[in-house]
């Protein structure tokens, strides 16, 4: 049988979504232990994929699968419905394997992506003892998902999102007013990130030059 109009795709049309994923950990409150976590374990750690703000992607993503070190119990993870994330507890930082499945109406192969489980502050002087802030880790990455000549179905479930971007032509590109603002406001906030970053590491520095001495 001849496949319908909404498995045709659409030629020189590409639509992207942003995407983050990673860990967040904190260690264990000493009078508020989880009660099943094994007597090694340290940390409360939840790892996961989500858009930048927290929003849903359910709409083009099928389901997730993390596949966690051999020591869990059921160490592949299938998770289906949002939020995407899977929330354990451990002692040790290790690989996590992210295989993304995307919709039906998307006609997609999954993707895979890989994340360095962290639990601890990278970054501080030695023997630096981390603030109560400092010990909630958070390790996040963007990333793109691309959908290069998208169904027509796909396309449609795209567009109708309220607040997605315009998609793009691969030969020229189109922007709406909103699109350019969220473009704006993202790169500001990571112009922002990174001086806070900067100034970080050079009060650090300037620490460690007052505390050698001339």
């Amino acid at each position: 049988m001849a496949p319908g109009p909404s498995s045709k795709r659409i030629k020189t049309l590409s639509i992207c979504r942003p995407i983050v994923y990673g860990n967040t950990a904190k260690p264990f409150d000493p009078e508020h232990r989880p009660p099943n976590a094994p007597s090694e374990h340290t940390h409360t750690w939840t790892v996961f994929v989500r858009g930048p703000y927290g929003e849903d992607v359910s709409y083009f993503i099928k389901k997730v699968v993390f596949k966690l070190h051999d020591t869990y119990n059921n160490s592949t993870r299938s998770i289906e419905s949002p939020p995407f994330e899977v929330t354990e507890t451990g002692w040790g930082e290790f690989e996590i394997g992210i295989k993304i499945f995307f919709v039906n109406e998307a006609n997609e192969k999954n993707v895979s992506l890989y994340h360095h489980l962290r639990l601890h502050p990278y970054g501080l002087p030695l023997n630096a003892v981390p603030t109560e802030e400092q010990k909630n880790v958070e390790s996040i990455q963007f990333d793109e998902v691309v959908f290069n000549e998208p169904t027509e179905q796909l396309f449609h479930i795209m567009t109708q999102k309220p607040g997605n971007m315009v998609p793009e032509l691969k030969t020229q590109s189109v922007f709406s007013k909103q699109t350019e603002r969220e473009e704006v406001v993202r790169i500001e906030n990571g112009i922002k990130k990174v001086r806070q970053e900067i100034e970080k590491y050079t009060k650090k520095l300037n620490e460690l030059q007052q505390i050698k001495g001339p």
